[in-house]
C-alpha cells in the first residue's frame, strides 16, 4: 500500500497547527514546527496566510484528520462511510473508528512514542490481540480486547525505551494497563467524544463528503 514518506514537520507545517506526529521530539525545542511555524515551500515564510474559503476550511479538516492518524484518502473515505452507515452523529462515529484502530490503542497505552511508530512495531509482529499475533495496523478493537506486547519481543531495546519512557502517560478513561501482566492493556469500552483529545472539528469532514 502506498505511504507518505516524506517529512512529517511539513505537514504540520502545511495544517498550520502541530499534529505531534514524531512523539517526544515534538514537545522539545527541536521541534520543526516551534521553529518555522509557516507553510512549507520555497515562498512559504514570505506570505501571509489568506482567508480560506467554506470548503477550504472543510478540506484542511479533513486534511488534518487524515494526517494525525496517517491514513491515506481512499481508506479514510471508506470510514467515513462505515460511520455514516451507524447510528449516531457521523463526525463522532468516525472519530471513535479511528480511535478503535490497533496503532492508536498501542500509542494510546504509551507503548510507541507516536502513531508512525506504533504503525512500524504493528506491521513487525510484536502485538498480540486477545493472545493472537495481529499484524494489520487498522485492526479494529472491540470492548474487552486485550493488547499485549509478545514475550519474545519485551527483551527489544525499542521497546523496552519506550515503555519505560512512557510508563507514567495519563491513559484515556476507556483504555487501562494491566497491573499484574507487563507490558498489556485493555479497551474497556469505546471513547465518547469528550475523551478524544484530536484537535479537530470533525462536523466540517461531514460537510465536505455531504456536498
Amino acid at each position: 500500500m502506498a505511504k507518505y514518506t516524506g517529512p512529517v514537520c511539513r505537514l504540520c507545517r502545511r495544517e498550520g497547527v502541530k499534529l505531534y506526529l514524531k512523539g517526544e521530539r515534538c514537545y522539545t525545542d527541536k521541534c520543526a514546527f516551534a521553529k518555522r511555524a509557516f507553510a512549507p515551500g520555497q515562498h512559504g515564510q514570505g506570505q501571509t496566510r489568506k482567508k480560506v474559503s467554506e470548503y477550504g476550511v472543510q478540506l484542511r479538516e479533513k486534511q488534518k484528520t487524515r494526517r494525525v492518524y496517517g491514513i491515506l484518502e481512499g481508506q479514510f473515505r471508506g470510514y467515513f462511510g462505515k460511520a455514516d452507515r451507524q447510528k449516531g452523529i457521523t463526525g463522532e462515529n468516525l472519530l471513535v473508528l479511528l480511535e478503535r484502530r490497533l496503532d492508536n490503542v498501542v500509542f494510546r497505552l504509551g507503548f510507541a512514542a507516536s502513531r508512525m511508530q506504533a504503525r512500524q512495531l504493528v506491521r513487525h509482529r510484536h502485538f498480540l490481540v486477545n493472545g493472537k499475533r495481529v499484524d494489520i495496523p487498522s485492526y479494529l478493537l472491540k470492548a474487552d480486547d486485550v493488547i499485549s506486547v509478545r514475550e519474545t519481543s519485551k527483551e527489544s531495546p525499542l521497546i523496552k525505551e519506550v515503555a519505560e519512557n512512557f510508563a507514567n502517560k495519563t491513559l484515556p478513561a476507556w483504555l487501562e494497563r494491566s497491573a499484574e501482566e507487563m507490558m498489556s492493556g485493555k479497551v474497556l469500552r469505546y471513547p465518547t467524544r469528550e475523551e478524544i483529545d484530536t484537535p479537530v472539528q470533525e462536523h466540517f469532514i461531514v460537510e465536505l463528503y455531504s456536498r
